[in-house]
């Protein structure tokens, strides 16, 4: 039996992206995680050992989002490995990374980029 675990809503006061206002005043980004696992004892036994526990993806994430990077998709893609690293357990990963009202001159909500993975 597989189970899926989201996390939504993530929100992160970091500094990425291309301009050097970006990366000196910061900006607002929301991660969302999804990822499964196969598990049969967790249903059981009430255990948090038996499961991927968020409360370590969250840190996972929060990690990550700390180091600046001038890309979305660069920092998607190291929080896709460091999870994939950290959680061996996990057979498909999913992460979208959105920066709110991203400089663009107008009013535009998010700027989202998603990266997906799935363990061979």
């Amino acid at each position: 039996m597989e189970l899926t675990i989201d996390l939504t809503g993530m929100r992160f006061y970091a500094y990425h992206g291309v301009s050097p206002q970006e990366t000196r005043v910061g900006n607002e980004f929301e991660v969302e995680v999804s990822y499964t696992f196969a598990s049969e004892t967790v249903f059981e036994s009430d255990d948090v050992h038996d499961t991927v526990n968020y409360a370590d993806v969250y840190g996972t994430v929060k990690t990550e989002m700390e180091r600046p990077s001038r890309l979305l998709e660069h920092v998607a893609g190291r929080i896709l490995h460091a999870l994939h690293d950290a959680f061996p357990q996990l057979t498909c990963l999913k992460v979208k990374l959105s920066k709110l009202h991203p400089p663009l001159g107008g009013e535009v909500h998010s700027a989202s980029v998603t990266v997906e993975k799935r363990r061979e």
